[in-house]
């Protein structure tokens, strides 16, 4: 199962972490610099729950921007009763 939302295809995406070093110009420096660039991941907050598809529970992984949109649609809880007779 990939690192993907369920309903809103959310996944992980790639950006750059600078590493910067000097004083602001703002502050009486002379400007900061790039001293390094390198590759990071952002992550989604994926969660694994029980939810109706197609009308049958199945577990997926959705994202909580999902679950708060109301786009997760839990099943019934099961009602443990005796048998009457």
């Amino acid at each position: 199962m990939p690192r993907e939302c369920f309903f809103t295809g959310v996944r992980t995406s790639f950006g750059n972490s600078i590493r910067t070093r000097g004083r602001a110009k703002y502050l009486g420096g002379v400007g900061t610099k790039v001293t390094s660039c390198t590759r990071r991941t952002f992550k989604p907050n994926l969660q694994t729950v029980t939810a109706m598809v197609d009308g049958a529970p199945k577990r997926i992984k959705v994202s909580t921007k999902a679950i708060r949109m109301g786009l997760v649609v839990k099943p019934a809880k099961r009602k443990y009763t005796r048998p009457q007779g």
